[in-house]
């Protein structure tokens, strides 16, 4: 796959055309991903093209919604929780790279992944803590924005995810459509803004809420 592919495929999900040096750390990122993917169970999605859409696409997508003006985001910090193969933290990194980034995957071998990726993009201000997230509430980082996307337990992560942000940060989340009912019974400190469909999904949303 070229870089015109993954800009093309990547349209319907941005305002505008990323620039090449970002399109090539996504491609890096791709192979890595299928290189990796092998011997660690990081993605059921092998398809190159789905890749793109259904990870850095929705991943992109929230990344513009949080950061229209990327250069606005300098010094923001974000926890990215159940961060798996990297996603939405990693592409919201590549979006804005001012940003101070942690990434939360208890999977040790996940974690070693999320590592390489890092260092193989020369990415900086990206920690990786190989814990599960409710470890860390005894002394919360209280980030900027906390990430999440769709994992299992949802019911019961939802509301660690939300103790974590700052009192004027945000929570963003990409969900099924079906779990945008719960949000407000789960987290009653926040108010949650109309959720956003995603690009070529009937069932996905991007859903962002703020404290009270």
């Amino acid at each position: 796959m070229d870089l015109a592919r993954i800009a093309a495929l990547l349209a319907p999900f941005l305002d505008g055309a990323l620039p090449d040096a970002q399109l090539h750390h996504i491609l890096m990122y791709i192979d890595l991903l299928g290189r990796w993917n092998t011997r660690v169970n990081l993605t059921a999605i092998r398809d190159p093209e789905e890749i793109v859409t259904r990870h850095f696409g929705e991943s992109l997508f929230l990344a513009r919604h949080l950061f229209p003006e990327s250069s606005a985001a300098s010094g923001t910090l974000v926890l990215d929780i159940g961060s798996g193969a990297g996603f939405p933290g990693l592409p919201l990194k590549i979006w804005a790279p001012s940003i101070h980034l942690t990434l939360v995957e208890a999977h040790h071998k996940k974690a070693a992944f999320l590592r390489e990726v890092t260092r193989a993009l020369t990415l900086t201000d990206v920690d990786v803590l190989a814990v599960r997230a409710e470890t860390l509430l005894a002394t919360p980082p209280h980030p900027d924005v906390v990430t999440l996307r769709a994992v299992e337990r949802f019911a019961s992560i939802l509301p660690t995810a939300a103790g974590f942000a700052a009192p004027t940060g945000r929570l963003a989340i990409l969900i099924g459509a079906s779990q945008a009912d719960s949000l407000s019974s789960l987290t009653p400190n926040l108010d949650w803004l109309p959720p956003i469909a995603i690009p070529q999904s009937q069932s996905r949303v991007l859903s962002i809420g703020v404290h009270r």
